[in-house]
C-alpha cells in the first residue's frame, strides 16, 4: 500500500516508538506521584515538554492535552466573554466549537476566503473590532495546504483587544509559527509522533478557563494523569522535526514538483504559491473522487478531512473557494512527507491516472 494521506496522520517515527517502549513496559510510574519512580517519570515528561516548546514561540508555556481538538476547545471555550471571529475553511474542531459557543449567545463571525483559499483581509478588518475577544485561524489548511496570513490577522486581533489563537496542527515543525500568536494548538501524530497527545501553547499572562476539573495537573488547566510514553514520543518527534527540517523540506519540495508534473492535467485547488508543498488538493472534470478512492485499492489518499469523511457532503473548504458540488466531489487530496519516496509517487500517480481515465471514458 502506498500511503499518501499525511494530513490525516503520519507514520510513527521509529525513534519515537523506541522512546515510548520503556515508559510503557518498565518505567510505568504515575508522573504526578511524589516518590522516586514518579519523579523519574515526571522528568521524562518535562524533557518532552522542552523539545515540543522549541518549535513554538518564546515567552509562553506548553500544556499537554489529548490532542489538538481538546487544545482548541480549551482555548475557544475558555476565552474571555466577547465575540468570536474565524474563517470559513477552518477545521471542524474550530467551526463546530464556535457554532456551539454561538448557541450560548456569543457573537460569531465566519470570514470568507478568496478563490485561492486565502482569507479576505478586508472582511477581516471590518469584523475584528472592539468587543471581539478571540480570533481563530489555521496556519496551514488541512485540506488544501494554503498558508493563511496569521501575522496580519494577529495584528488585527491585538488592535481590537482580542486574543489570537492559531491552529498550527499542519504547520508545526514545517512552517514558522509567528511570535504574535497568543495561543497555539498542535498535535503529535501529524509530525510522526503518537496519536492521543497534543499541546496548547499559551503566551505568558494568557490563562483560559479550564474545561476539565480534577487533580489540577498542567497548571490547573488540564486535569488528568499524563502518559509519559505519549509525551516522550511527542518530544522525540518534535526534536526530529527540528533536526531534520532542511532535509525534510527539500524532500517534500522535490516530491511536490514531481507530483505537479505527474498530475499536470489536473487542476490545483487553492493558491499555487502561498502553500505548504506536501499537500496537493487536485480536481479533474468528470471524476467522482469517492469512486476513484474505491477503485485505487493500492493507494491511500483522501477526499479531504478525515474527520468529515463518509458524510457524503461536499467539502466545506472547497465550497468556500467557490467550487461547485461537482467540482468538490471531483477533488482528491494527496499528502506526502518524510517516508514517501519517488517510486511511491510515480506508482500512485499511475494508478490514479489510470482509474481517472477509466472513469471518464464514455
Amino acid at each position: 500500500m502506498i500511503y499518501l494521506d499525511y494530513q490525516a496522520t503520519t507514520p510513527l517515527a521509529p525513534e519515537a516508538f523506541e522512546a515510548m517502549v520503556p515508559l510503557l513496559r518498565d518505567q510505568f510510574a504515575n508522573p504526578h506521584s511524589a516518590h522516586r519512580l514518579g519523579r523519574a517519570a515526571a522528568a521524562q515528561v518535562e524533557l518532552a515538554r522542552d523539545e515540543v516548546s522549541k518549535l513554538l514561540p518564546s515567552g509562553g508555556r506548553t500544556l499537554f492535552t489529548s490532542g489538538a481538538t481538546e487544545a482548541l476547545n480549551i482555548a475557544i471555550q475558555g476565552a474571555p466573554a466577547g465575540g468570536i471571529v474565524t474563517i470559513a475553511t477552518e477545521h471542524a474542531a474550530v467551526l463546530d466549537t464556535v457554532e456551539a459557543m454561538g448557541r450560548t449567545g456569543r457573537a460569531v463571525t465566519i470570514l470568507p476566503v478568496e478563490a485561492d483559499g486565502l482569507v479576505d483581509l478586508e472582511a477581516a478588518r471590518k469584523a475584528i473590532v472592539p468587543g471581539v475577544s478571540i480570533v481563530v485561524a489555521m496556519l496551514v489548511n488541512n485540506e488544501i495546504g494554503v498558508i493563511q496570513p496569521v501575522e496580519a490577522l494577529a495584528a488585527l486581533a491585538h488592535e481590537a483587544g482580542a486574543l489570537f489563537l492559531c491552529d498550527a496542527v499542519q504547520g508545526y515543525g514545517r512552517v514558522p509559527i509567528p511570535q504574535q500568536c497568543d495561543m497555539v494548538a498542535i498535535s503529535a501524530h501529524k509530525i510522526h509522533g503518537p496519536k492521543g497527545i497534543g499541546a496548547l501553547w499559551l503566551r505568558d499572562g494568557v490563562k483560559p478557563a479550564p474545561l476539565i476539573h480534577g487533580g489540577g495537573q498542567e497548571g490547573g488547566l488540564r486535569s488528568g494523569t499524563l502518559s509519559p510514553a505519549l509525551c516522550a514520543g511527542f518530544g522525540v518527534a518534535a526534536r526530529l522535526m527540528r533536526e531534520r527540517a532542511e532535509t525534510d523540506r527539500a524532500h517534500v519540495e522535490s516530491l511536490a514538483a514531481m507530483a505537479r508534473t505527474l498530475f499536470a492535467d489536473w487542476t490545483l485547488n487553492g493558491s499555487g504559491t502561498v502553500r505548504y508543498p506536501g499537500n496537493l488538493n487536485l480536481r479533474r472534470e468528470g471524476i467522482d473522487g469517492a469512486r476513484l478512492l474505491s477503485h485505487c485499492r493500492t493507494v491511500a489518499f483522501s477526499l479531504g478531512s478525515a474527520c468529515a469523511s463518509g458524510s457524503g457532503r461536499p467539502s466545506h473548504v472547497l465550497r468556500a473557494l467557490g467550487l461547485t458540488d461537482g467540482q468538490a466531489r471531483g477533488s482528491v487530496r494527496i499528502g506526502f512527507g518524510r517516508y514517501t519516496d519517488r517510486q511511491d509517487m510515480e506508482r500512485a500517480a499511475e494508478a490514479l491516472q489510470e482509474a481517472a481515465a477509466a472513469q471518464a471514458a464514455p
